[in-house]
């Protein structure tokens, strides 16, 4: 297959609205958890009142972290330059392989473009690792499988 860069901008656009749309219920979950702190707030005192409280901060700490990580994968997105192209597998490639089709940028998951699968990975995943710094022709082996890379774009 020729190298179509509107794959790749195609699957980074699908990267993004996979963060943005974590984000979005991340923050949706944050104001449900502070209204039902505003709303423990107003209540009776007492060990029930107490309790409430402090398993909705827990609660809140929880979403804090969802927060974080869905900042770490926007700040991984915004290395990637869609223009680029290279022999060689780093951030924001898109691999073809024997076996299946990975899109080196953040763990999103399945995702489609141009009626193909693509596996969206991170760099720092098992198999992300076994294809960084890779070129066109080289053996894997991952598991049980070995597949050869047919292209990189």
């Amino acid at each position: 297959m020729k190298n179509d860069p509107h794959i790749k901008q195609h699957l980074y656009a699908q990267c993004v609205n996979f963060v943005e749309d974590r984000y979005s219920k991340i923050q949706i979950q944050i104001n449900e958890i502070q209204e039902s702190l505003t709303s423990e707030t107003k209540s009776s005192a007492g060990d029930k009142h107490e309790t409430g409280r402090a398993m909705l901060q827990l609660e809140r700490e929880k979403v804090g972290q969802q927060l974080a990580e869905v900042e770490i994968l926007k700040e991984a997105l915004s290395k990637i330059d869609v223009t680029k192209h290279s022999e060689i597998v780093g951030l924001g490639s898109v691999v073809m392989t024997s076996n299946a089709n990975y899109y080196l940028a953040i763990s999103a998951g399945q995702m489609t473009a141009n009626s193909q699968s693509f596996f969206a990975i991170s760099p720092n995943t098992p198999m992300g690792l076994l294809l960084m710094g890779k070129g066109i022709g080289d053996v894997v082996v991952f598991r049980d499988s070995k597949f050869v890379i047919e292209n990189i774009f």
